[in-house]
């Protein structure tokens, strides 16, 4: 007597549909297309959730480099002056003082400019 898995493939099909709820056209209807695009979605969720640290870090920088310059200095040269002053504020705080505070930012840069 052969076993039937109806009810299995069943389960596995509507936790598939349930999952691409709202999902384009047939990719939240039928199963095979549902099942490519959530693989497909699931994919770029992986990858993008390593991206999204590169992408944050690339605006802390960008924001430190629009500081540094209204000060007279370029990102590079700050961060190497940082370095030789031992000044221990990473590129996230440094952002974040340079958004909310630039009259700190400002006197970050005079401090280690002098040395």
């Amino acid at each position: 007597m052969r076993v039937k898995g109806g009810t299995v493939t069943r389960r596995r099909h509507k936790k598939t549909l349930k999952q691409t709820k709202g999902f384009y056209g047939t990719r939240h209807k039928l199963f095979r297309r549902a099942n490519e695009a959530w693989m497909k979605s699931m994919m770029y969720a992986y990858r993008d959730r390593r991206n999204k640290k590169r992408d944050i870090r690339r605006l802390w920088v960008t924001r430190i480099n629009a500081a540094a310059r209204l000060n007279g200095l370029s990102y590079s040269r700050l961060i190497h002056a940082l370095k030789q002053a031992n000044v221990a504020l990473d590129r996230k705080m440094l952002a974040d003082i340079a958004v909310n505070d630039p009259q700190v930012f400002s006197q970050i840069v005079e401090v280690v400019s002098q040395d």
